[in-house]
């Protein structure tokens, strides 16, 4: 009787995470049928935004490098003879597609953490449920600013690299759609992903496998471990992944603080079980 109630237990799991899933997925496929009704405005206005010469990021650091008295390629970016290659019947389609189910995760990241917190909280207790609080807040902001970092920084500096880069005037740079797109998606949802990297520190240094002096003591290593990171989500350019390491590192050094928060929360909830 207890092993049937143990397997009608585990069934009753499966059901309610099955319904997660689909809750999940219905807003996700919501969300890209929108992006997919307005493709035309979502690839003009923000997955060709970098093609175009008067993206505000190249403005920026004209400004910027105007400022200190030195020019620079980005003072004269033209795309005007860069035009993208659709060399499959559904290529376009497909792309379009793709992408409106890639925006919708990445719009509905925020709701998707919320469905993983209603399945995993009702197994925790009321501390560590209050010790959590702010979780989806935290994690959801820290996405979205590397959304943001991604979009502005990075992929406008990739695509001005790669798309100028030629190793000689015998070869022509003639891209496809699909290239062009799969970078900036690839850039987009690596980057805001590296960026949780404090919310994983805080989760790991919670199950006991992190510690503060484990994460200063490896700081060099994970420097280097950083580097490595950067090189295969950004083009191999310098000036790329050191702009992507550097924001790295000082999350790394923001998940020491909160490694270190947890550590002492720890330590006081462990004295007033003792006195108790």
């Amino acid at each position: 009787m207890a092993a049937q109630q143990k397997e009608m237990s585990f069934l009753g799991h499966l059901e309610e995470l099955r319904w997660h899933l689909v809750r999940s997925a219905v807003v996700v496929i919501i969300l890209a049928v929108g992006f997919f009704v307005y493709s035309e405005q979502v690839y003009d206005y923000f997955l060709l935004a970098h093609i175009q010469s008067d993206f505000i990021t190249y403005q920026v650091f004209c400004d910027f490098f105007n400022f200190f008295g030195l020019d620079s390629d980005f003072c004269h970016v033209s795309f005007s003879d860069k035009k993208l290659q659709s060399i499959e019947v559904t290529s376009q389609l497909m792309n379009s597609l793709w992408s409106s189910i890639i925006l919708g995760v990445i719009v509905a990241f925020p709701y998707l953490l919320w469905e993983i917190w209603r399945f995993v909280s009702p197994g925790l207790t009321e501390k560590e449920i209050k010790s959590s609080r702010g979780f989806i807040f935290i994690a959801s902001l820290l996405f979205f600013i590397g959304v943001w970092f991604s979009f502005y920084v990075i992929a406008p500096i990739s695509v001005h690299f790669l798309y100028n880069f030629q190793i000689s005037d015998n070869i022509v740079n003639s891209f496809t759609l699909q290239s062009h797109i799969s970078l900036v998606t690839n850039l987009l949802i690596g980057v805001s992903i590296i960026f949780e990297l404090p919310v994983v520190i805080y989760f790991l240094t919670k199950i006991g496998l992190l510690t503060p002096q484990f994460l200063r003591k490896y700081r060099k290593h994970s420097l280097v471990v950083v580097l490595i990171v950067a090189a295969i989500i950004t083009p191999p350019d310098i000036a790329s992944q050191i702009i992507v390491t550097i924001p790295i590192m000082i999350l790394y050094e923001i998940g020491i603080l909160v490694s270190l928060r947890v550590i002492k929360n720890q330590e006081k909830n462990a004295q007033k079980s003792s006195r108790v």
